[in-house]
C-alpha cells in the first residue's frame, strides 16, 4: 500500500498496520473523559461508508457528524482493543467499549470492527458488529434474564 497525504496539515500518513491502528485507537478513547477522533479522521477516505446495526453513513462529513453526536451524548467513553488481525487490506478487531450517559452508570458493549483500506491507505469502509440491546439489557438486573429467556424461547 502507498502512503497517503493528509490535506489538513500537509503531512504524509504512514500506511496503516496492526500496530498503528492499536496506537491510533488508544489515543481516541481515554478513561478520563470524552473521545477525540480528530487525529484519525485523516485516515478515513472522503467517500467512507460506515455501517453498524443502527445506521449507514456515507461520506466523511456525515461520518464526522456521527462521531461528534456520540461524543456529545456520552459523559465518558472507553475502548479496549482485545484482538486485532490484518490480511492484505482488511482489518478485523474485537473490542470492549464502555459508555457512560447522563444519569446512567458505565455500560459495557462488546463488538467487532471490519475496516477496508483503499488503495490510498485510507479507510474506505467500516462495518461495526455488536449486540446493542443485549449488552445494554445485561446492565439492567431485573430485565436481563427476561430478555435472554425471550431470545432463547423465540430463536433457540
Amino acid at each position: 500500500m502507498t502512503q497517503s497525504f493528509d490535506e489538513t496539515n500537509g503531512a504524509t500518513l504512514e500506511p496503516l498496520s496492526v500496530e498503528s491502528i492499536r496506537s491510533l485507537w488508544s489515543k481516541t478513547y481515554n478513561p478520563n473523559g470524552k473521545p477525540d477522533w480528530s487525529h484519525i479522521f485523516p485516515y478515513y477516505h472522503e467517500d467512507i461508508v460506515f455501517q453498524d446495526s443502527i445506521q449507514r453513513i456515507e461520506g466523511i462529513d456525515e461520518f464526522t457528524k456521527m462521531c461528534n453526536r456520540l461524543t456529545d451524548r456520552c459523559e465518558q467513553l472507553n475502548m479496549e482493543i482485545q484482538s486485532i488481525v490484518m490480511e492484505a487490506n482488511i482489518v478485523f478487531f474485537q473490542w470492549k467499549m464502555e459508555m457512560s450517559f447522563k444519569k446512567f452508570p458505565m455500560t459495557p458493549m462488546f463488538g467487532c470492527t471490519k475496516l477496508t483500506i483503499g488503495e490510498d491507505n485510507r479507510i474506505i469502509e467500516q462495518r461495526d458488529y455488536f449486540d446493542l440491546w443485549g449488552d445494554i439489557f445485561n446492565g439492567i438486573p431485573w430485565f436481563h434474564r427476561r430478555y435472554r429467556k425471550f431470545l432463547h424461547n423465540k430463536f433457540g
